[in-house]
């Protein structure tokens, strides 16, 4: 039998064009899968950056629009801030003492040129600069921001713009400013009490960074420093459109700055000028004050300066001049000057021993002409002495030995007390820098310093020497104290933008710790000095129809005068050398019966105050009193009977 044998599946491999076919779909498969990808991954790339584009887009115009089209303003448009005016002075009558005049200036604007040195240097062979030019723009370039313009030049002339405006192609950032300049037209007669101007230091521009602005001033003295902070305005500003390259096409809009406030001062210029031709070339000071409100009417230290020389500089010379000079120019004596106030002092005295009960006015106190005391001889002016006087006679003929016989029973203490009430020793409020207050020493104060207060002092206190000190300002509130009866707090501004000024409460008259029966001891002791035969001050009677005038002589010493100088019966102060002269004094009230007005005259080393200060201010309150318009009319006859007078 046989068998068939089952057919076995072939292993044999199949045809090429199977497998060919097989892997040709295989390959087709994968170059889609793969293209797919591809196809994905630009597709994620655009929407990516499509997306990032979309966002910026939206961040640059919706998020950020305003903030960029803030800055493509900013781009097309410079703007810079503008100098204010600064605040102008006026005297009692309307009469202009510090204001502005224009000052052409070439500024340079740092972010509108690439190379600043070489504009700088380009513009110094057309508008030269001096050293004193470079030397400040080396500082500002250091110092400031680039967005504050430098001050190339200012002062500039006609000729010199005209230059500029040439070259304005080869200046890139420059551009010609007009602002303002400080102007006095009085110059040397209100300079110690307007002060003066000047360009901003380091540390003014830390404190207020508006003070780099050019043209910006800062006040360095007078009424300029004090009141600095109401002078000096607020800044404006000003837009201006400019091209691609930064040249200015046209200004836009320009804002002006706010101007500081305008002050109305209590002095009368006329009578300024009157006090400073009396006092001519006399190294001196003196103040005319109303006496019934502290108005400081004249306020006149000699010599003086021109206070229009600081706002442009001053020069080196000068200014050494100035230091050098051993009458001190740029001191103001009226308020900073301190002086021993010799016998202008007797009456605070005597209203020291009337207070304190310790001397009766109707006592008599001996004179021989002198005091001796701890083996210490103290002389009275009168190598003679005086004999029994009372406090009247006292005043009227200044005795030194009744005043060292009143201080010694007052006491310092005393004394101080009534000096302070008065004006003496303290600080006046007046609107000046550098006011000093004098001094009205006692024990306690000598201790201070180190020392031992002794009966001596006390003494030479009593007569306004040893270490009593006082300003001519000082002594012209406390004749006004006197006068009036009422402690009188002097003061130089009236008006605030044409209103009463704000802190005026603070100048009202207050109360003296006085009576009336004190007080007229005192002024008919005043009174005598001049109009009673044998006062100490005849030359300063006035010569006006009805008006009487009270007022004290004061010769302070500056060098001691020794016994054997007082017993040779030939010395002579007016033979000493200047400086080593006696300082002469005066004040005065007037009218007597009704006072309006007090004058302080010192005048250093003038030797004899009744000799030479009396008779300056009988002169100074008689042109005073003819200021007055409500005693104008009644004057007519004395300006007559006096015509001489006035043309000594």
């Amino acid at each position: 039998m046989f068998f068939k044998r089952p057919r076995m599946r072939s292993k044999a491999p199949k045809a090429a064009g199977y497998y060919l076919s097989n892997r040709g779909d295989e390959s087709s498969r994968a170059g889609k899968s793969v293209f797919t990808r591809r196809a994905l991954m630009m597709m994620a790339a655009q929407v990516a950056v499509v997306g990032t584009l979309g966002q910026r887009l939206y961040s640059l115009q919706v998020t950020k629009g305003d903030e960029l089209k803030e800055r493509a303003k900013r781009n097309r448009i410079s703007k810079r801030l503008l100098a204010p005016p600064r605040g102008t002075i006026y005297d009692r009558a309307g009469v202009l003492v510090a204001g502005n005049r224009v000052n052409w200036r070439a500024l340079l604007m740092p972010e509108e040129t690439t190379d600043l040195q070489a504009v700088i240097d380009h513009f110094a062979t057309i508008v030269p600069l001096d050293e004193h030019d470079r030397v400040r723009i080396e500082h500002d370039q250091k110092h400031l921001q680039r967005y504050v313009p430098l001050m190339l030049k200012e002062f500039l002339s006609w000729d010199d713009m005209a230059r500029i405006g040439l070259n304005a192609p080869r200046l890139p950032g420059v551009l010609i400013d007009v602002g303002t300049t400080r102007e006095y037209p009085h110059k040397e007669l209100m300079a110690h009490i307007i002060g003066y101007v000047a360009p901003p230091n380091e540390k003014d521009v830390e404190r207020d960074g508006a003070l780099a602005l050019p043209g910006m001033r800062v006040g360095r003295a007078g009424l300029e420093e004090t009141q600095e902070a109401r002078l000096k305005g607020e800044p404006g500003s000003v837009e201006m459109e400019v091209n691609a390259p930064g040249r200015v096409i046209g200004e836009i809009e320009r804002v002006e700055g706010m101007p500081g406030h305008k002050l109305g001062l209590t002095i009368d210029t006329v009578l300024q000028s009157q006090v400073l031709a009396r006092l001519g070339d006399r190294i001196a000071s003196s103040v005319v004050m109303d006496c019934r409100n502290g108005e400081v009417m004249a306020l006149v230290s000699t010599p003086s300066f021109d206070p229009t020389l600081f706002d442009s500089g001053v020069s080196h010379k000068q200014w050494k001049e100035w230091i050098d000079d051993p009458h001190t120019p740029l001191v103001d004596k009226a308020v900073a000057g301190v002086y021993p106030p010799g016998s202008t002092f007797k009456p605070a005295v005597a209203l020291a021993a009337l207070t304190s009960g310790k001397v009766s006015p109707t006592e008599r106190i001996n004179c021989p002409g002198y005091l001796d005391m701890g083996g210490v001889r103290f002389h009275c002016w009168s190598r003679y002495g005086h004999g029994p006087l009372t406090m009247h006679e006292g005043l009227k003929y200044s005795c030194d030995v009744y005043f060292y016989q009143v201080a010694r029973r007052c006491g310092m203490e005393d004394i101080k007390k009534a000096s302070e009430s008065l004006g003496l020793g303290t600080k006046l409020g007046i609107e000046l820098p550098h006011v000093q207050s004098g001094i009205i020493p006692t024990p306690q104060w000598r201790r201070q310093h180190g020392h031992h207060w002794n009966g001596g002092d006390t003494v030479n206190a009593g007569i306004g020497q040893g270490f009593v000190q006082v300003t001519p300002l000082a002594l012209a509130t406390y004749v006004s104290s006197l006068a009036s009866g009422k402690r009188v707090h002097p003061h130089l501004i009236k008006m605030i933008d044409d209103h009463g000024r704000l802190d005026g409460d603070r100048f009202a008259p207050s109360d003296l710790p006085f009576t009336k029966e004190q007080l007229d001891i005192v002024r008919g002791g005043m009174f005598a000095v001049v109009n009673e035969p044998h006062g100490t001050a005849p030359a300063a009677r006035l010569d006006l129809p009805g008006i009487m005038m009270a007022g004290k002589t004061g010769s302070a010493q500056v060098k001691r005068v020794s016994r054997a100088m007082r017993e040779s019966g030939h010395f002579n102060s007016m033979s000493l050398p200047w400086e080593y002269r006696p300082h002469a004094l005066f004040i005065c009230f007037a009218p007597y019966d009704n006072p309006r007005y007090a004058v302080s005259v010192v005048v250093e080393h003038g030797n004899a105050g009744a000799a030479e200060a009396a008779p300056l201010a009988k002169q100074i309150m008689t042109d005073t009193l003819l200021r007055d318009p409500a005693s104008r009319s009644t004057l007519t006859r004395g300006v007559v009977a006096s015509a001489d007078f006035f043309n000594d």
